[in-house]
């Protein structure tokens, strides 16, 4: 089974980070189709604050580095989106608490804790078109691959050279968000603010959801050219 090393989980949430500031407009607008269009700003001014404080963060083991990521997050995104989001970093923390290093299954540990997390917290679940409906199915993914590449010795996009690793991993991840995310285009929200807008949240993604996926595809296309 591919390792995942501290240095890999540093490489995931930095690519996170950059992602939610780099996307700020998008979320917003993606946001403000039935929301109130601020989930890409609150997000951005949050994982700015993680970036700035980048080589102050605690290193001494995985969950300290998380739980450091999650009080940021949670102090500094605003609105609904500071205690999801803080939530689910919290909770990824826990998965890991008592690992130094960390290997494929911790990584599936972590995504279910936080999505365990963002149900309790949202009181949402999968079908309610919140980013559970992205996060979950593309948990779904990296777990069924991970079986499949212990059972086969294969990875998702093995070749001569064997399985594909992490970077495989990664793009199996990446692509079950984006499918997920796309699908919640026609569903009803159910929980936060587009609730309020009934079916005039029809016909368009969520944009929790669509955040997972495009930091999931980030995350996959740097991972693919890591030296």
């Amino acid at each position: 089974m591919p390792s995942t090393t501290a240095s890999d989980l540093e490489f995931v949430v930095r690519t996170i980070a950059r992602t939610a500031v780099d996307n700020e407009r998008e979320f917003g607008e993606l946001d403000a189709v039935v929301g109130d269009g601020d989930f890409g700003y609150s997000l951005a001014r949050g994982f700015e604050i993680v970036l700035a404080d980048w080589d102050s963060l605690d290193r001494g083991s995985p969950s300290a580095f998380l739980k450091k990521v999650a009080l940021v997050i949670s102090k500094r995104v605003g609105g609904t989106s500071g205690p999801l989001w803080g939530t689910a970093f919290l909770r990824a923390a826990g998965a890991v608490n008592d690992r130094s290093e960390l290997n494929g299954e911790d990584a599936v540990a972590m995504l279910r804790a936080a999505a365990e997390g963002i149900k309790v917290r949202g009181k949402s679940d999968l079908g309610d078109k919140t980013l559970l409906d992205a996060l979950i199915p593309m948990t779904d993914a990296l777990e069924n691959a991970l079986a499949n590449e212990r059972k086969t010795g294969e990875g998702p996009a093995a070749g001569p050279a064997g399985p594909a690793g992490p970077a495989g991993l990664a793009r199996v991840a990446a692509s079950a968000a984006r499918t997920a995310a796309e699908a919640t285009t026609p569903m009803i929200a159910r929980r936060g603010r587009p609730s309020y807008t009934g079916e005039r949240s029809i016909g368009s993604p969520d944009a929790g959801a669509m955040a997972v996926a495009i930091m999931a595809e980030r995350v996959a296309d740097e991972w693919a050219v890591r030296t």
